[in-house]
């Protein structure tokens, strides 16, 4: 009796369960959502992210180096004891004040192409940088179709655990039934309490990987494990008439023009083209065309502004024959400080100039930048040729994966077809005594465990199917 009273408890539980997972969530992810959610808030990307927007920052600084520099300039100085003014080009001994004022350009003319060749691989960085930024993207996709499909995988193996605990309950209660009458043995009470722990086990099992399964797949869109969280569970029963499409080649052929971490490397062998050409550039002679315009203010400035009376002076002579001084009429100029924006104007001076420098020797620098992004070109070329023998070789693998598991899962799916109508047989002699309940256990043990296969290998075959169509450029999806 004691055993009948733990029947209802078992069904409560298995109740709940499946309530738990069809009516606690509030809100149903698909697999679309999970994906746009993981890459919009995964912190990787936003790093990724911010580097890119740096590069473009970088792009556009290099853009800019083709306008002229222009600065202006102002400066304010005294200078004590005795020193020669810069504007009246006198010596001054008192304490004078000094400014000047002036604005210069330079413009680059040539350097080689250098700039343009900068500008060219900067850009070509930047678009790489994109590139791997989709690259990442697509990885994430990848693991967040994975854990989704394990989630998938689980719930159905919880559901067909709780399937098959519901008929073994079944099967315990006949038994036990009969025991207490005295149609059946001890042992086959034993036996089937046996079987029916062993698969209550199994149920808790399967519980527990759908909640760590549930776990990670929250953990790679950055939930909290308190959110209520359920993913929606597409029709995927039809897979009987999914083949395998096309061939190695052509995905691989097709997956060349799209795959975004072959266009990064693409795009690393023209920007390691371009820092070549930049490097050559320093062998050429530059040519720059600068400009400037400057005034100043002198303390020490000073102008006339009127002549004092005249007056006689000797001049140093005598009359010849005479013993007369020679004198003449002198008229002193009265001087002031010629006012700030009088010198201004009065000292404005413009230049314009060519420079044309000639590289002979500058230690060796420009050979060792020119043999370096020698050596970086290689490697750009090295790098592509990588990552187009390991797509190859990714795809290959993908669909040798996926034939395999649509082999595998057309022989699951056969063999539980057969062992259900071979279970159907043995549980109606289990039902009329012609078959104990070792051999009812065991034939159901080899049922669950195919049905269990077949599972595994569905859910298999669907991820290898859905990675060869996500090389093909297809959007990753559950909808048939």
């Amino acid at each position: 009796m004691k055993q009948k009273n733990n029947v209802p408890n078992v069904l409560m539980t298995i109740a709940f369960v499946a309530f738990s997972f069809t009516s606690k969530a509030q809100k149903q992810w698909s697999l679309e959502d999970c994906i746009n959610y993981a890459v919009e808030k995964n912190l990787s990307v936003k790093r990724s992210e911010l580097n890119l927007e740096i590069s473009a920052e970088n792009l556009k600084q290099s853009k800019y180096t083709i306008l002229p520099s222009v600065n202006a300039s102002a400066s304010n100085t005294y200078n004590f004891g005795q020193t020669i003014d810069p504007f009246t080009n006198r010596f001054a001994t008192e304490t004078v004040r000094s400014n000047s004022f002036g604005i210069n350009a330079t413009l680059n003319v040539f350097n080689g192409f250098q700039t343009i060749n900068t500008i060219r691989a900067n850009k070509a960085g930047f678009e790489a940088s994109l590139a791997d930024l989709d690259k990442m993207k697509n990885d994430i996709s990848l693991n967040v179709a994975n854990s989704y499909l394990q989630t998938l995988f689980n719930i159905e193996l919880l559901r067909n655990a709780e399937s098959q605990l519901g008929v073994t309950q079944v099967q315990k209660e006949r038994i036990m039934k009969l025991v207490a009458v005295g149609s059946q043995p001890q042992g086959a009470q034993f036996d089937i309490e046996a079987q029916y722990a062993q698969e209550e086990l199994n149920m808790v099992n399967a519980e527990n990987q759908l909640n760590l399964s549930l776990l990670n797949l929250k953990q790679l869109l950055l939930l909290e494990e308190s959110d209520d969280f359920q993913v929606v569970e597409p029709q995927l029963d039809n897979i009987e008439q999914q083949q395998v499409a096309t061939t190695p080649g052509a995905i691989y052929q097709n997956s060349l023009a799209i795959m975004p971490e072959i266009k990064g490397s693409e795009l690393r062998l023209l920007q390691a083209e371009q820092e070549l050409k930049r490097a050559r550039g320093g062998y050429s002679p530059r040519l720059t065309v600068s400009g400037s315009f400057g005034t100043g203010y002198s303390g020490a400035a000073q102008e006339v502004v009127g002549f004092q009376p005249s007056v006689l002076q000797p001049t140093g002579g005598i009359v010849q024959g005479t013993s007369d001084i020679i004198v003449s009429p002198v008229s002193n100029p009265i001087l002031e400080d010629k006012s700030f924006n009088d010198q201004l104007d009065d000292n404005i001076n413009r230049s314009v100039g060519m420079n044309l420098s000639i590289p002979i020797f500058n230690g060796m620098s420009s050979r060792t930048n020119v043999s370096r992004t020698k050596i970086q070109l290689d490697q750009a070329e090295n790098s592509l040729l990588e990552a187009k023998q390991q797509l190859r070789q990714q795809i290959e693998s993908a669909y040798l994966d996926a034939t395999a598991a649509l082999k595998k899962y057309e022989s699951a799916n056969a063999s539980v077809k057969a062992l259900k109508e071979s279970f159907k047989y043995t549980e109606q002699r289990f039902n009329v005594g012609l078959l104990n309940s070792f051999d009812f256990s065991n034939e159901k043990n080899r049922l669950i465990q195919a049905e269990s296969s077949l599972l595994q290998a569905k859910y298999e075959f669907i991820f290898k199917t859905k990675v060869l169509e996500f090389y093909q450029g297809k959007q990753l999806s559950l909808n048939y």
